[in-house]
């Protein structure tokens, strides 16, 4: 009678806990994924995204190399493989690196998106781009060459108008905050300091009212115009007789379009041995 009980409380207790001990390699599955877990969460990095449009993939790549810094370019540091950049179609993705002083650690990471066709066609591979999280943390780079300044007009407004197809499809919520992004640039236009994300009173600030035509047609993202190549310079001059009256009116009319976009005028002129 006491093995028949003895027995029946055993096979009960069995069929209670219903489980059975891990196999070797199923504890080695687990013992790996906490491990993987535990690395990418440590090793989550700030994150800044560049949007480049313009440009074919040459002059793209020409470009990001003088986004480098120039302690970038050490020779001890040249052994650092350099992610590929991959723009040979569509839209292209790359990223660099923010390391610290010592060239040790990686502060931060800056994923370069890169477009060069204009066509609507790609607007759907750009606009997952802009989420709430992403826009204030996006700029937006028009890449402009010096070998052709003469179709800068041009691809100037076709850009416009691929931005601003994707920015009014976007939904409400990043409306929102494109919006509160262009009034924290306004305010430093205006030359109130902010202080995490908002402006700070300050009975010193300097409060520099916005001009005629400056942000009468915002586009809601930061922008960034760059004029790529400025050793062709040479060329404008010698084979196309441009003077300095030329080259002042080709860039106080970048600078013209940029103010209307948005309230503080980003012009970049870079050349390519940098």
């Amino acid at each position: 009678m006491y093995s028949s009980s003895f027995k029946s409380r055993t096979r009960q207790s069995n069929i209670g806990s219903n489980s059975r001990p891990q196999s070797k390699s199923e504890q080695e599955k687990n013992i790996w994924s906490s491990l993987l877990n535990s690395v990418a969460s440590s090793k989550k990095l700030p994150e800044k995204n560049l949007l480049i449009l313009g440009g074919n993939s040459e002059l793209q790549r020409d470009f990001l190399e003088t986004l480098e810094s120039e302690s970038s370019r050490r020779p001890q540091d040249r052994r650092r493989k350099k992610p590929p950049i991959a723009n040979e179609f569509a839209l292209g993705y790359t990223y660099q690196d923010v390391l610290d002083a010592d060239h040790d650690d990686i502060l931060a990471r800056l994923s370069i998106y890169l477009l060069s066709e204009s066509s609507s066609t790609f607007s759907p591979l750009v606009k997952p781009l802009l989420s709430p999280n992403t826009i204030p943390e996006t700029l937006v780079v028009i890449l402009l060459d010096w070998a052709d300044p003469w179709t800068w007009a041009r691809q100037l407004r076709d850009w416009m108008r691929f931005l601003k197809g994707i920015v009014e499809t976007l939904d409400d919520n990043c409306k929102v905050i494109a919006e509160e992004t262009m009034k924290e640039w306004q305010q430093r236009r205006r030359g109130a300091p902010y202080e995490g994300g908002t402006a700070a009173t300050n009975d010193t600030a300097i409060n520099i009212p916005l001009g005629q035509g400056e942000w009468d047609e915002p586009l809601g993202l930061p922008l960034c115009v760059a004029c790529h190549a400025t050793e062709k310079i040479e060329a404008l001059e010698k084979d196309h007789g441009w003077r300095e009256e030329e080259f002042d009116f080709a860039l106080q009319y970048l600078r013209t379009v940029l103010l209307k976009r948005m309230p503080a005028s980003l012009l970049r002129l870079t050349h390519a041995d940098m």
